[in-house]
């Protein structure tokens, strides 16, 4: 396809992280009479071109894709299978394409249940790519918002009774740091298709302040259009955090 020209918009209205749900990969291939899994592999290239859309924004430096959740295990033997080998297998082909295009690749997600050949895929893709100055895709693969922070909870825990930390000194600022991804800023634009309106246990506590965007279009539908326009959509938004911002204005030519 002829990729589209981002809009013009002043850099300060251009989202630093934004969080994708990539959601109705099923439902897509349900409605064309297909198997479920030829949704998520339409999905793959529709990710990449989400990647290449951040690139040609500029600005965005955190792409974060909800690929596989702590819940999707509760799916078909045959699908969480296919899913398993599905995300290796993106992470095998796409991997040097996407260091070619200075993105940096990082994993968020639970270890334990996870096949060890695509936690080896991601390592392979984090160590490939570490050195990368672009946009950063968190892949967030056996992840949950909810597993997250009980999982950051037992860490301080062991290193309160190890006496490293006090409970009175926890901070929102210790505290995230122990989160999967410590480095990972707030997300600015929280990103739905499908016609879906949840979360649905992604990104809980980054997602805080998050301006919410969503849109009826099944993720296989999914262009960088629309990608353009959710960050317009965002754009217009006032962030007020407490206090007031000037609303978007686009640049003048």
């Amino acid at each position: 396809m002829n990729f589209p020209q981002p809009p013009a918009i002043d850099p300060q209205f251009i989202p630093r992280h934004i969080a994708l749900v990539m959601d109705g990969n099923g439902r897509w291939a349900q409605e064309r009479g297909l198997p479920r899994t030829a949704g998520h592999q339409r999905g793959e290239a529709v990710l990449m071109e989400c990647v290449d859309a951040c690139i040609a924004l500029g600005h965005v430096e955190w792409l974060s894709a909800y690929a596989f959740s702590t819940e999707n295990w509760r799916r078909s033997h045959s699908e969480v299978r296919f899913l398993m080998g599905f995300s290796r297998d993106v992470l095998r082909r796409h991997r040097d394409e996407l260091h070619e295009k200075n993105v940096r690749v990082v994993w968020a997600g639970r270890r334990p249940r996870l096949w060890r050949s695509v936690v080896r895929e991601l390592e392979e893709a984090e160590e490939l790519t570490q050195d990368n100055t672009g946009v950063t895709l968190a892949m967030c693969i056996n992840y949950g918002g909810r597993a997250e922070l009980v999982d950051a909870t037992r860490a301080m825990v062991k290193d309160a009774n190890a006496g490293l930390i006090r409970p009175e000194d926890i901070t929102e600022k210790s505290l995230s740091e122990f989160l999967y991804r410590p480095d990972m800023p707030d997300v600015d634009l929280f990103l739905r298709p499908s016609g879906e309106r949840r979360t649905s246990n992604f990104l809980l506590w980054q997602s805080a302040y998050a301006e919410m965007v969503y849109q009826d279009t099944l993720f296989p539908d999914f262009t960088p259009q629309h990608m353009y326009d959710a960050v317009l959509e965002y754009a217009k938004r006032d962030r007020r955090f407490g206090g007031a911002v000037d609303k978007f204005a686009p640049e003048s030519s």
